[in-house]
């Protein structure tokens, strides 16, 4: 910051500002001005085309001449940009006239600096860079993608913007798989209600102010019912809080976030959907086992173990991908050669996926549920059922 200097913000709506020049600076500064709301006057023989465009829709006034003294009258603020030494007329004159002046190219003789400015949601972001624009630039763009990616500080404490309640995917658990806009609802959270197979890690990250309800479930266990998460959501919303619901996977890959986001709506509670990387897809990737590869299988289907088998294609050619099915594991297996599966087809068991404590078991659906017995595998998991298993580095 130049010396002498004070950075403030001025509200430019319906209050003239000069532009003095035609050229690219000028252009940016016309556009950024015209923007904030300000009455703009651009002053120049020539122009480019956007400026052009602008004066030719009403939006600013473009006097095709030279400038002259008397266009000051009236103005808040002007920027010359004319790379001649009318750039210092300019100046001279604004300063008699008690004008704050940007300088174009000069800012050791301006009395007033143009940030580099950026804006996330209702957070403004201007940068000085010391006269240096290409190095304020830089600058702003990484407090920028700081802030898109939920890296710094975004919750309000005062001017609340009211409830609201986003539903984020937050991946397989591996926090490096939650995506750049489920971590900014995370850093803007008044209250975040988790499930245990969420990125549960990320917690630790968040404001000690922050609200943490844990509603996991585990298999056949279920402590707090699907209505009562409901119910929360809601009741946190309607108090005026930014709530986050941080779930596993994807809330729209057999999960509950359709429920939720019902629910909702239904109190009249604005819902934000955030797609997490899916478990049925990622965690097989994490084993080297692609759901379709070509000449291997061409579709897959996803289900939760729990469902009536015998209507699903037959071959190893189409995968079948089951979500919180290891402990029927044997009963499917049995289901599914029934309905006509060939004993022979690969099977991979992939346990905590994404995790230091990922395993892999290997069979058919012959052998399977003793294999995965005998290692005492257990949820969560994923099993990958059909010929795509065989590209696993873990098949023999």
């Amino acid at each position: 910051m130049p010396s002498g200097s004070l950075p403030v913000t001025v509200r430019l709506t319906g209050r003239r500002v000069l532009v003095v020049g035609g050229g690219h600076v000028a252009t940016r500064r016309t556009h950024a001005l015209v923007e904030a709301g300000a009455d703009v006057v651009v002053v120049s023989p020539e122009a480019s085309a956007r400026i052009g465009e602008l004066a030719d829709l009403g939006v600013v006034t473009w006097h095709r001449r030279g400038y002259e003294t008397g266009d000051l009258t009236g103005a808040w603020l002007v920027q010359t940009a004319t790379d001649s030494p009318i750039d210092d007329v300019v100046a001279r004159d604004a300063e008699e006239r008690q004008v704050w002046c940007l300088k174009g190219g000069d800012p050791d003789a301006a009395t007033a600096w143009f940030p580099a400015i950026a804006e996330v949601d209702d957070i403004t972001i201007a940068i000085s860079g010391g006269g240096d624009a290409r190095r304020a630039s830089q600058l702003r763009d990484a407090v920028a993608a700081s802030l898109q990616g939920g890296e710094l500080p975004l919750r309000h404490r005062t001017h609340h913007p009211g409830g609201s309640v986003a539903l984020v995917g937050g991946g397989p658990g591996d926090p490096g798989l939650l995506t750049s806009r489920g971590r900014r609802l995370l850093a803007e959270a008044d209250v975040v209600v988790v499930d245990r197979l969420g990125p549960v890690s990320l917690l630790d990250e968040l404001s000690p102010e922050v609200e943490v309800v844990d509603v996991g479930k585990r298999p056949d266990h279920h402590p707090v019912p699907q209505d009562e998460i409901n119910r929360i959501l809601v009741e946190h919303a309607q108090a005026g809080k930014v709530v986050v619901r941080l779930k596993g996977g994807d809330p729209y890959v057999l999960g509950r976030g359709g429920e939720e986001r019902l629910a909702c709506e239904a109190a009249g509670i604005p819902v934000e959907v955030v797609p997490g990387v899916t478990s049925a897809i990622s965690v097989p990737a994490a084993a080297g086992i692609p759901v379709t590869h070509r000449g291997v299988a061409t579709g897959f289907t996803v289900l939760t173990g729990h469902e009536e088998l015998g209507q699903l294609p037959v071959g190893g050619d189409h995968t079948i991908v089951m979500l919180m099915g290891v402990r029927r594991l044997a009963t499917t297996a049995t289901e599914l050669v029934e309905a006509g599966h060939d004993p022979q087809t690969p099977v991979a068991v992939i346990e905590r996926g994404w995790t230091d404590e990922q395993r892999v078991t290997v069979g058919t659906l012959a052998t399977i549920a003793e294999a995965a017995a005998a290692v005492g595998a257990r949820a969560p998991a994923v099993t990958v059922i059909g010929d795509v298993v065989r590209l696993s580095p873990d098949w023999p």
